[in-house]
């Protein structure tokens, strides 16, 4: 049986521990609007009346703002990515 949409999105939900109002405000990240009764359509048992398939455009904007989510957003062009922060000492000492 091969994975579906709406398996893969119900499992990345379980993974990230992300509950409705999340993945809403993700999917706003990249300016897709979706309600919170259309997002549990997705999550539904497939024999459920209100069962809706999980289409590639809902899973890639999702993966998208998820991506924005995790990372930040990607800077503009010409701006210079902020450098991450490092440790500049190592408290381990040093074996000779």
């Amino acid at each position: 049986m091969a994975l579906t949409n709406n398996d893969i999105f119900k499992k990345l939900r379980v993974a990230l521990k992300l509950r409705d109002d999340d993945i809403v405000k993700i999917l706003e990240l990249v300016d897709f609007r979706i309600s919170k009764s259309e997002l549990g359509a997705f999550f539904r048992n497939e024999d459920h009346p209100k069962y809706k398939n999980c289409g590639d455009q809902i899973l890639r904007n999702f993966l998208n703002g998820l991506v924005i989510h995790m990372r930040g957003p990607m800077p503009k062009k010409g701006e210079k990515p902020k450098p991450k922060s490092t440790p500049t000492t190592s408290k381990r000492k040093e074996r000779n």
